[in-house]
């Protein structure tokens, strides 16, 4: 590592936490491409869509246990399928 890069690691790791988690949020931000944000747009509209239609009540809403449960029985369908090719 650079001698630039441990000092600035070094000034860092001074900040309080919430000022460390803000750079460090920067600072992934900073390696996001363009397709990333768009995803992340696209992602954020489709979650609005889903709270307006859970505040509506027309959402089929799955208790946690079920849901966790279908996903369980997936990865293991998707391991048995995987040992057998």
């Amino acid at each position: 590592m650079s001698r630039t890069f441990d000092e600035v690691r070094g000034q860092a790791l001074e900040l309080n936490p919430e000022e460390r988690g803000l750079l460090a949020e920067e600072l992934l931000d900073s390696l996001r491409s363009e397709e990333d944000i768009l995803l992340d747009d696209e992602y954020a509209v489709e979650i609005q869509r889903r709270v307006a239609e859970i505040k509506a009540g027309t959402a089929k809403l799955i208790p946690a246990d079920e849901s966790i449960a279908r996903a369980r029985r997936a990865v293991n369908d998707v391991r048995r399928t995987a040992r057998r090719g």
